[in-house]
């Protein structure tokens, strides 16, 4: 008879143990999402605090292309207003494009181009681009390995008890996915 009672109790300390592990599995991959999320709003932060240094030292050579100028300080404006994913996503997107335009008018500007600030801050934003890439894949990695433990058996389970559910990665819009066209 004691057998079977030592029995009993390594199977309830197992289902104990398990429900201990999934849920501190969950909590591990649920900060993780959160830092890599907060990462992405650091580099998206730092891109925006670049852009006034960036503007500065472009409007002396371009007084008459103040519509482009706007343009971006708009775009960083929403980039800084942004609440959400999408929102910061859709934000950030905008800035890019702008920011591209920026750099595309001042190929009109060999002074400009040569200027050592400006070559300086089109490095510096060049790097931080990188570490947003960087940024969103480890968030999607992250996503991904919580959906992982969300879906698969026996996480599938736990997550149903825990009231944890699938999550959404970051997605490209279709518009970034097209190849651009290099004409010579």
């Amino acid at each position: 008879m004691a057998w079977f009672l030592w029995i009993i109790l390594a199977i309830v300390a197992l289902i104990v143990i398990a429900f201990i592990y999934y849920y501190n599995k969950f909590v591990v991959l649920d900060n993780r999402i959160d830092n890599s999320l907060s990462q992405i709003d650091v580099q998206l932060k730092k891109r925006a605090d670049l852009v006034p240094n960036l503007l500065n030292s472009v409007k002396g050579y371009m007084k008459h292309e103040k519509g482009i100028i706007k343009e971006v300080t708009d775009a960083r404006k929403a980039l800084l207003g942004a609440k959400d994913i999408p929102e910061k996503a859709k934000a950030g997107a905008e800035l890019q494009a702008a920011l591209k335009s920026l750099f595309a008018l001042a190929e009109n500007y060999p002074n400009l181009k040569a200027n050592e600030n400006f070559i300086h801050l089109q490095q510096e934003l060049s790097a931080i681009e990188e570490r947003i890439a960087y940024s969103r894949q480890y968030y999607n990695d992250s996503i991904l390995s919580f959906n992982n433990s969300v879906e698969s058996f026996p996480g599938v389970m736990f997550a149903n008890i825990y009231g944890k559910k699938e999550k959404p990665f970051l997605a490209i819009k279709e518009e970034e996915r097209a190849v651009p066209k290099v004409e010579f």
